[in-house]
C-alpha cells in the first residue's frame, strides 16, 4: 500500500491525520500528488529549484536585452542608419516567437527540465557567437537562433516554479521568477555602462552568452523534473517517490499517483484544450493582451535607448534610463504579486494597465535635455506597471490552464506576445525617425489600453484569498 508519511514533529509522535487530509485517496490508497503538493509546506528544496529557475530567467532577460544597449554603438561603428537593425531585432524576436511555442509543446511533452536547460543552451551559445559576427545580416541569424532559447526559457521556468509551490506561496514565487526578466535587463544594463566603453561590444556579447552556459552546466546536476510531470507517467514513479523525499513529502516505494484536482479539470489535452472546456474566450482575451503588453515591452528594451540618445542624452544616460525602467519593472511585479495573492487578479492588473497608460502621458509632457531627473522618474513609473501587467499575466496563465497544457497555454500566450514584440522591432524605429519621442510615446500609451480592455474580459481571474 502506499502511505503519505509526514515528517516527525519535535516533542512527541506526529499527528494522527485523515487520509484525505494529506493527499490519499481512501480507497486506493493511492496519493493525491495535486494536494500533496498544493497543500503541503514550501522546503527548502523547493525554494532552491525556484531560485534556479530565476537564474536561467536572470541570464534570459539580459540577453534579450543586450541587443538593445550595444544598437547605439554598432550604428557608429559600422556607419549605417538605425532602420537598418529593425531586421536584428526582429529576427530575435521571431526565434523567441517560435521558441515559446515550440518549448511548451517539447515541455508537456518531455518535461520542463530539458526544455529551461535546452533553452539556456540555446541562447548562451547563439549570444557568444555575437562577438564574432563581422556584419549586420550575421548579427541577425544569431539573434534569431538566440531567440529560440530565449523565448522558451521564461515560460518554462514559469511552469516549473508553479508546479514546484504550494497555493498560497504560487503567485509570489512565480513573480519572483518572471521579474527576473527586468532585473537581467538592469544588470545588462549595468555591465554595458562598464564593458561598451572599456572593452567595446564584443566583449560585452561574450561575457552575455558565457555565463549563461555556466548556469546550464549547473541546472545539469541541480534540476529535477517536475513533480506533477512526473506522476503522469507511471514508468517514472520511482522517481517521484525520491523526489517527494527531498521535499519532505516521504510516500512508500510501490505509491501510486493520481491528480485529482487537476485531472478532473482536463477534459481535452494538446493545443486545442486552450478552446475547450469554456477556456476559448479567456485564451484569446489573454493572447491580445500578451501581444500588446509584449509590443510595449520590448518597444522599450530594443529602442529606448535608441530614443533617449536620439533626444540628446548620452549614450550612458540613455542605459540609465533603460536600467531604471527595469528597477521599476521589478519593485512593480512584486508589489502587484502580493496583492494579487490577497485581492486577487482582476483590479490590481486594472489598475496597473491604468497606470501605465498615464504614466505615458505625463512622460509626453516632459522636455527629455532639460529634466532628465524627471524623465527617469517617469520612465521608472511606466517600467513599474507594464512589467507588474506582463509578470502578473503569466501567473494568470498558471490558474487558467491546468498541468496538461499549463506550458502550451502559457507558452502559446508568450508566442502570440512575441508577435506584438516582433511589430515593436519594425514600428519603433519607424515611429521614432518619423515622429520622434512623442509619437513613439504615444504608441505605448495606446498599447498598454488595448491590454486594459482585453484583461477586462477575462473571466478566470485568480479570485481573492479566503484566508
Amino acid at each position: 500500500m502506499a502511505s503519505y508519511v509526514p515528517p516527525a514533529s519535535f516533542g512527541g509522535d506526529p499527528p494522527t491525520r485523515r487520509d484525505d487530509e494529506i493527499g490519499l485517496q481512501s480507497e486506493s490508497r493511492t496519493v493525491d500528488i495535486g494536494k500533496v503538493l498544493d497543500d503541503g509546506p514550501f522546503t527548502g528544496f523547493q525554494k532552491l529549484i525556484v531560485l534556479l529557475a530565476a537564474l536561467s530567467v536572470i541570464f534570459d532577460g539580459c540577453d534579450t536585452q543586450v541587443i538593445g544597449f550595444a544598437i547605439p554603438v554598432l550604428i557608429k561603428e559600422w556607419g549605417i542608419a538605425r532602420n537598418a537593425f529593425a531586421p536584428v531585432v526582429a529576427a530575435g524576436l521571431i526565434g523567441m516567437g517560435i521558441g515559446s511555442a515550440c518549448a511548451g509543446l517539447f515541455a508537456d511533452r518531455f518535461g520542463r527540465r530539458w526544455a529551461v536547460i535546452g533553452s539556456v543552451l540555446v541562447f548562451g551559445f547563439a549570444t557568444a557567437a555575437i562577438s564574432l559576427a563581422p556584419n549586420p545580416t550575421v548579427v541577425a541569424v544569431l539573434r534569431f537562433v538566440a531567440g529560440l532559447g530565449i523565448g522558451g526559457a521564461v515560460p518554462t521556468a514559469a511552469t516549473l516554479t508553479a508546479e514546484y509551490t504550494p497555493i498560497p506561496f504560487r503567485t509570489i514565487a512565480i513573480t519572483v521568477t518572471i521579474l527576473c526578466v527586468p532585473l537581467g535587463g538592469m544588470f545588462a544594463g549595468l555591465f554595458s555602462s562598464v564593458i561598451l566603453p572599456a572593452y567595446g561590444w564584443r566583449v560585452l556579447f561574450l561575457t552575455g552568452g558565457v555565463l549563461p552556459l555556466v548556469l546550464a552546466i549547473v541546472l545539469l546536476f541541480a534540476l529535477p523534473e517536475s513533480p506533477r510531470f512526473l506522476s503522469r507517467r507511471p514508468h517514472r514513479w520511482k522517481e517521484l517517490t525520491k523526489l517527494l523525499g527531498r521535499m519532505s513529502r516521504h510516500v512508500t516505494d510501490d505509491a501510486s499517483f493520481v491528480d485529482v484536482r487537476e485531472q478532473s479539470a482536463e477534459k481535452h489535452v494538446g493545443f486545442t484544450a486552450l478552446f475547450k472546456d469554456g477556456r476559448a474566450s479567456d485564451t484569446i482575451a489573454i493572447w491580445c493582451a500578451f501581444f500588446m503588453c509584449l509590443l510595449a515591452i520590448y518597444a522599450a528594451f530594443s529602442w529606448l535607448p535608441s530614443m533617449l540618445a536620439n533626444g540628446g542624452l548620452s549614450v550612458r544616460q540613455a542605459g540609465y534610463g533603460l536600467t531604471l525602467y527595469n528597477l521599476g519593472g521589478a519593485i512593480g511585479a512584486l508589489a502587484c504579486a502580493v496583492i494579487i495573492g490577497r485581492f486577487g487578479s482582476r483590479g490590481p492588473l486594472l489598475l496597473c494597465c491604468f497606470g501605465a497608460a498615464a504614466s505615458v502621458g505625463l512622460l509626453m509632457t516632459v522636455n527629455v535635455v532639460q529634466h532628465v531627473s524627471l524623465l527617469m522618474a517617469g520612465l521608472f513609473a511606466h517600467g513599474l506597471f507594464v512589467n507588474a501587467v506582463q509578470v502578473a499575466m503569466v501567473a494568470l496563465c498558471a490558474h487558467v490552464y491546468p498541468t496538461g497544457v499549463r506550458a502550451t497555454g502559457t507558452a502559446s500566450a508568450f508566442s502570440f506576445g512575441r508577435m506584438g514584440s516582433i511589430v515593436s522591432a519594425f514600428a519603433g524605429a519607424a515611429i521614432i525617425t518619423a515622429g520622434g519621442a512623442s509619437s513613439y510615446l504615444l504608441m505605448l500609451g495606446a498599447a498598454m489600453t488595448v491590454v486594459l480592455i482585453a484583461l477586462a474580459l477575462v473571466r478566470r481571474h485568480i479570485p481573492r484569498s479566503i484566508r
